[in-house]
């Protein structure tokens, strides 16, 4: 039984991802990604102001969703060479 629903990643292509991801995941390019600032935010604990909480979300969910597109695609084709 699939705890966990992942179908909806199926339909997106993966060019659509790996674009958003690069565009959202370092833009503003200078003078520093916001997701390297937030990331580096939070692991320093000074990662509080709910902005900053949603910029991490905002900016982090592309290549959340690519990664967990790829992991899916590796299982996937581990499961269908079974």
């Amino acid at each position: 039984m699939n705890l966990i629903r992942l179908n909806f990643l199926d339909r997106i292509p993966f060019s659509i991802l790996i674009i958003i991801s690069v565009s959202l995941g370092l833009a503003p390019f200078t003078p520093e990604p916001h997701l390297m600032e937030k990331a580096r935010m939070l692991f320093h604990g000074q990662l509080s102001r709910p902005i900053d909480i949603f910029d991490l979300f905002l900016h982090g969910t592309a290549p959340l969703l690519l990664l967990a597109k790829g992991v899916r695609q590796v299982f996937k084709e581990k499961k269908r060479g079974q």
